[in-house]
């Protein structure tokens, strides 16, 4: 019945058994509970969430979460018995071939109540990666390439320590269709992917527009997932873009004030792939004028 995500590219995985997520054929997700009070947070945070008598989040902006279907005991994949895990919506089930990046946002990973080893040991990740410096950093991807290469999955260590350049360069690989080896990457499905009503730009956007005024909740060492189907965005059909936010077991009251860290780095993410959206359609036309002057 349950197996190891396919495709998962951050987190604790279910290998070599040790203690991770599983999957069903039904689209569903079973992520192991935290036994400490991480798990007790990440369980209420949803619970208030999929509450429509306590939620507060709009509906247009819960569509970004997960759905939750509650906890259930699961035989734990490290073999120490059944286990609490949540059950939530296995987020790329709907998609054939998934183009998958999962970005930790905010400049501070480290909620308030942590201990000093904990604020250590974040605050070493943070300066050894894009954090600090552009206020989100990759934490894995795969990007679909072909069915005779599959996918291009790079180390997640090394993605982690990515710098801002090297982090604008795989951005711009994880739309694109050359091999990743290019120093070069052409963009050629950004604008299909990134662009439109229903692009990857535009839901960035309407997310932001919403922490810019909520002040419910704040959000440490939380991540945004941008998916894509490949092999669609190719054909010139209907990518399936979509963006949602994962991992919520450092989520904190807001008490009224904005949750700028996390805004902020979500701020500095548009950015960059707005930019890179932008360099797609100036590209895009550019090549149109030279086809028109004879010019291949």
């Amino acid at each position: 019945m349950f197996k190891v995500p396919e495709h998962q590219v951050a987190g604790h995985q279910a290998l070599k058994g040790r203690l991770g997520p599983v999957v069903d054929d039904s689209g569903r997700f079973y992520k192991p509970l935290q036994s400490d009070e991480r798990g007790k947070n990440e369980v209420a945070f949803y619970k208030s969430l999929s509450s429509k008598t306590e939620s507060l989040i709009p509906d247009n902006i819960r569509r970004f979460f997960p759905v939750f279907y509650g906890t259930e005991l699961v035989e734990a994949t490290d073999g120490s018995g059944p286990k609490p895990h949540l059950v939530l919506q296995n987020l790329n089930a709907g998609l054939k071939f998934p183009s998958i990046m999962d970005i930790k946002i905010g400049t501070r990973t480290w909620y308030p109540q942590a201990s000093e080893m904990y604020i250590t040991k974040c605050l070493k990740k943070d300066r050894e990666s894009s954090t600090v410096k552009l206020g989100f950093r990759l934490c894995g991807l795969q990007v679909y390439n072909s069915k005779e290469s599959g996918y291009w999955k790079p180390d997640r260590k090394a993605v982690a320590k990515l710098s801002a350049e090297d982090v604008k360069m795989v951005l711009r690989k994880f739309v694109s269709d050359e091999g990743f080896d290019s120093d070069h990457p052409d963009c050629s499905v950004a604008s299909i992917v990134l662009g439109g009503p229903n692009g990857i730009l535009s839901q960035l956007r309407e997310l932001k527009a919403w922490f810019e005024d909520q002040t419910m909740y704040h959000f440490y060492s939380c991540s945004v997932l941008m998916m894509y189907d490949k092999e669609k965005a190719l054909s010139g059909g209907d990518p399936v873009a979509e963006v949602k936010m994962i991992d919520f077991a450092h989520v904190g009251k807001g008490n009224g004030v904005i949750d700028h860290n996390f805004l902020g780095g979500l701020c500095s993410l548009i950015k960059f792939v707005s930019d890179i959206h932008e360099y797609s359609l100036k590209d895009s036309q550019e090549k149109q004028i030279s086809y028109g002057n004879g010019d291949i």
